[in-house]
């Protein structure tokens, strides 16, 4: 008697294996540009050193549907109880076994940059190309401040003008600022300047003061000589 047929139940062990698997292959390509260019007029063009920073985020997701975490294997009946080499029940289910899938799902996140740094190899040039930048940006300022200076004379000019024929500006209005700091001699401001002041000399002045006859109000009581002599303020020469 084998052990495979004690109580009629067959005991032959039925295993499965079951395996699957999925592979992501995920790449970040970095593309190396052109050096960065800088224009500064009059055809004068430099390159300097390229740093390109590049993050990235890449994520992947996998699933199997319907998700089934079991399934029931089912156990045969492989029953010979006469012996004679064939199964007694052919597809005769005793029962079932439930049996993990091994199913899940997969998740992949990968976080990360790429850095490329590039220069020129030829540094003279480069020095001589910043140079000449330099000069032409020196040149370009010296030309607006000869237009600013071209425009504050000529409003110095208009302005002075204008005041001098009595024309402004009325004070507080919007345009009255364009002339406020313009200043014309004699018209709305004087030239400092100093005045001489005379000196004054002091006299000593006599005056006859003998009592006149009331009765004669217009007896002469003196002449011009006991007036004295005063002078006020120098005389001229």
């Amino acid at each position: 008697m084998n052990a495979e047929t004690v109580g009629g139940v067959s005991a032959t062990a039925s295993p499965v294996a079951n395996s699957s698997g999925s592979v992501t292959n995920q790449a970040i390509q970095v593309l190396q540009g052109p050096y960065i260019t800088n224009t500064y007029g009059n055809g004068i063009q430099c390159q300097g050193a390229t740093m390109n920073v590049t993050p990235y985020v890449t994520g992947a997701v996998s699933q199997q549907h319907p998700y089934e975490p079991y399934y029931m294997d089912p156990v045969y009946d492989l029953s010979d109880a006469n012996d004679d080499g064939i199964i007694d029940n052919p597809g005769n289910i005793l029962y079932h076994i439930p049996t993990r899938t091994g199913q899940k799902n997969n998740t992949n996140i990968a976080v990360g940059f790429s850095a490329t740094w590039s220069r020129p190899l030829d540094k003279k040039l480069q020095d001589q190309c910043k140079e000449a930048a330099q000069a032409n940006i020196n040149l370009m300022n010296q030309a607006n401040a000869n237009k600013r200076l071209d425009f504050e004379i000529a409003r110095l000019k208009n302005c002075g003008e204008l005041m001098k024929a009595g024309i402004r500006f009325a004070p507080g209005t919007q345009y009255a600022k364009i002339c406020a700091d313009v200043q014309v001699a004699g018209v709305n401001f004087m030239v400092p300047h100093n005045h001489e002041i005379p000196k004054i000399e002091k006299k000593t002045v006599e005056i006859d003061l003998t009592p006149v006859d009331k009765n004669n109000d217009n007896v002469p009581t003196g002449d011009a000589s006991s007036l004295g002599t005063f002078t006020i303020g120098t005389p001229p020469d």
